[in-house]
């Protein structure tokens, strides 16, 4: 699961760096918050994307997923970028459990010649 999970919390956080100039030109919260709110966000993608092989990352992730759509309170294209970051998340989780099994299952197991 791993291999797929990993990109899209990397790409999220690239997302997510780069709405910060669209959230300070549409909102009026203060900037300092929003700038320190979703780069957080961002750099919370890109950790979890490393602690990925920790089990309990995963849930880390999904959560990071919700507070992504969230952010679609003050960028609404946030709403339509974190839903297809979900759907990207969750296909990972699925699929991503296919591939490791396919690996598995494709290992010699005794010692190779």
């Amino acid at each position: 699961m791993r291999t797929m999970a990993a990109p899209v919390l990397f790409f999220e956080a690239i997302v997510v760096a780069l709405a910060i100039p669209v959230a300070l030109a549409l909102t009026d919260a203060p900037p300092a918050a929003v700038a320190w709110g979703f780069g957080a966000l961002a750099v919370a993608c890109l950790v979890c994307a490393g602690l990925l092989r920790h089990p309990w990352a995963y849930s880390l992730g999904s959560l990071l997923q919700v507070l992504v759509l969230a952010c679609g309170l003050l960028v609404p294209a946030m709403v339509i970028l974190g839903a297809v970051f979900g759907a990207l998340w969750i296909a990972a989780l699925r699929y991503g459990r296919r591939v490791d099994l396919a690996r598995a299952s494709s290992r010699p197991v005794g010692p190779s010649r």
